[in-house]
């Protein structure tokens, strides 16, 4: 296992174009990093970069505390697992776990215990005889896997391994590559534009924007405390909601009528006029559903429902409402960066299943203000962010993982890693 550190790594293509623009990371032994963003925003070269199938146009790579910028991948001692398996279809699944050990010659017999030991690992033992067209898809990502762990490598990079299954074995493979990563406590980098799989997958998250990192943190400080508006609608599904609203001293007044802000708050937006108040959808509820207790701390309004989407253990409420033109094409703009459905001038609000809620009446909402966010419109930068509750939601992720990575180090089982 090692670090990785990333100093001021740029790729530039012939064009000029930077994919990677002055990107700097530490990825901490141990640690299960993952890079994320929509396509085209550099997460894939820069997995490539780290492995040596992409050259560096400037900045420096270690890989535990070695500057690996000139070598080979074969002389990295990382694995890598591809979105396509790469698995070798004459071969069989204990000859396709073994091809590592089989180029550096290893002696037959300790191929046979690691390819033994990773397969126990992986439950693929029965299966070890079998070719690759006769697995499932989920077993075929096992078998790569099987191969990156025989390697005894320094780390794991992974490039959307997922992306070829269907939805219930993705499930069923996010949670056998959490398991195997704590279990090896093995230093791991996964790419993915899902965040799903992000939020669930990592200790941290960095969050990549045409080449350029826009937030590296834990998955909660991501949804809680996100940095501007890119990762604030990338972050979260249904999307953050986005509301108009004019700056009236320490209040702002939106489409849903106005919100008193705290001290603090109030002190981020003076001086402004127009503002986007940020709100994710579950920070809504049926005002009837509201306990007395907490009811103090948000603010009410009423609204028609446009459309409702029941869900069993949920419900989504769609609310039109009137912006400005160029807070339209904020949204629009936004949208499209995202690869995301458009945040069109509407509201999604998610209130308990249960409730009556009709479309096409007017309803009375409840949303929680002491939970909001307020963006620059223009910059797109959050301008009531907590950084200090961000840093101590990180920092406890980090701890724990830490925790977590010693552990694994004492039961970790020989050979495998």
């Amino acid at each position: 296992m090692a670090r990785i550190e990333i100093n001021h790594l740029v790729k530039k293509y012939g064009d000029g174009f930077p994919a990677v623009n002055d990107v700097s990371l530490d990825i901490a032994d141990g640690e299960f990093m993952i890079l994320v963003g929509p396509s085209g925003c550099g997460k894939s070269t820069l997995l490539r970069m780290i492995v040596g199938l992409e050259d560096i146009t400037s900045g420096d790579l270690l890989i535990g505390g070695e500057r690996v910028n000139d070598k080979a991948p074969r002389d990295r001692n990382l694995s890598m697992v591809f979105q396509n398996y790469a698995l070798y279809p004459h071969l069989s699944v204990f000859e396709n776990i073994a091809f590592p050990l089989r180029l550096s010659k290893t002696p037959d017999d300790e191929v046979r215990r690691r390819v033994d030991e990773a397969a126990d690992v992986l439950e693929l033992r029965e299966h070890l005889e079998r070719k690759p067209a006769n697995l499932s898809g989920g077993q075929r990502q096992r078998v790569a896997m099987g191969r990156a762990i025989v390697r005894q490598a320094e780390a794991f990079l992974f490039d959307e391994p997922l992306s070829n299954l269907d939805a219930k074995l993705r499930g069923q493979m996010r949670t056998e590559i959490a398991r195997l990563q704590r279990r090896l406590g093995i230093t791991t980098v996964y790419v993915t534009h899902d965040q799903t799989e992000a939020m669930t997958l990592g200790d941290r998250v960095c969050v990549l924007r045409k080449g350029v990192i826009q937030q590296v943190a834990s998955p909660r400080e991501l949804y809680e405390q996100p940095v501007n508006l890119f990762v604030a609608g990338f972050i979260g599904s249904p999307p953050m909601n986005f509301l108009p609203a004019t700056v009236e001293g320490s209040a702002l007044k939106t489409p849903f009528g106005t919100v008193q802000l705290d001290e603090r708050r109030a002190a981020a937006v003076s001086g402004r006029e127009l503002v986007l108040l940020g709100i994710r959808p579950e920070y809504f509820e049926d005002s009837t559903f509201v306990d007395d207790a907490k009811r103090d701390r948000g603010s009410a309004f009423t609204a028609r429902v446009d459309v409702t989407e029941w869900l069993g253990d949920s419900q989504f409420a769609y609310i039109p409402y009137e912006a400005p033109e160029a807070i339209r094409a904020k949204l629009r703009d936004l949208s499209r960066e995202l690869d995301s459905e458009e945040l069109r001038t509407q509201a999604i609000v998610s209130i308990d299943s249960t409730s009556r809620m009709r479309e096409g009446r007017e309803a009375e909402f409840w949303f929680d203000t002491s939970k909001a966010h307020v963006f620059d419109p223009e910059s797109g930068e959050n301008l009531t962010r907590d950084a200090e509750a961000g840093a101590e939601l990180t920092r406890r992720a980090t701890q724990d993982r830490e925790e977590q990575v010693a552990e694994a180090r004492e039961d970790r089982p020989a050979g495998v890693a």
